[in-house]
């Protein structure tokens, strides 16, 4: 035990219950109260408050409920126009082994530049500056 502490815990023993009283009010005040009595300014983020109550997403969305009729309607219709459109790009030459496979390499693609983005980042920490400067020196463009 340190003597700062020490002393903490003898002058704390010596307290009187007034005394306490008036720290644990100090403690467990509201940040208004807070802010107040250190002569904070109206407008500071601590003492801004919320003039709205909360209002949780699902309750939205339960007050905005269809029925099941209506929902399974919906999304007939949604199936249908996608369906439209599937036959309209098959009518044009598009398959969709064609297109799992561009979906691949794309995915690909993406991998690889988020490991050559890492290795800029790097290479610009060891160097002490921007991967930006190092897109310059590699001869490589910003929208690369």
């Amino acid at each position: 035990m340190s003597v700062n502490q020490s002393a903490e815990i003898q002058s704390s023993a010596n307290n009187s219950p007034a005394s306490v009283q008036s720290e644990f009010k100090q403690v467990s005040a509201t940040p208004e109260e807070r802010d107040a009595k250190n002569g904070a300014l109206k407008g500071t983020p601590l003492s801004k408050k919320v003039r709205s109550n909360f209002k949780s997403p699902l309750q939205v969305l339960q007050s905005a409920k269809v029925s099941p009729e209506e929902e399974v309607a919906e999304l007939q219709r949604r199936t249908e126009q996608l369906d439209a459109e599937i036959a309209q790009l098959e009518a044009e030459g598009y398959k969709v082994e064609e297109l799992e496979s561009h979906i691949d390499m794309l995915h690909e693609y993406n991998d690889i530049k988020d490991v050559g983005q890492s290795l800029l980042g790097r290479i610009a920490a060891l160097r002490g500056t921007t991967t930006r400067d190092l897109y310059g020196h590699f001869g490589l463009e910003l929208d690369d």
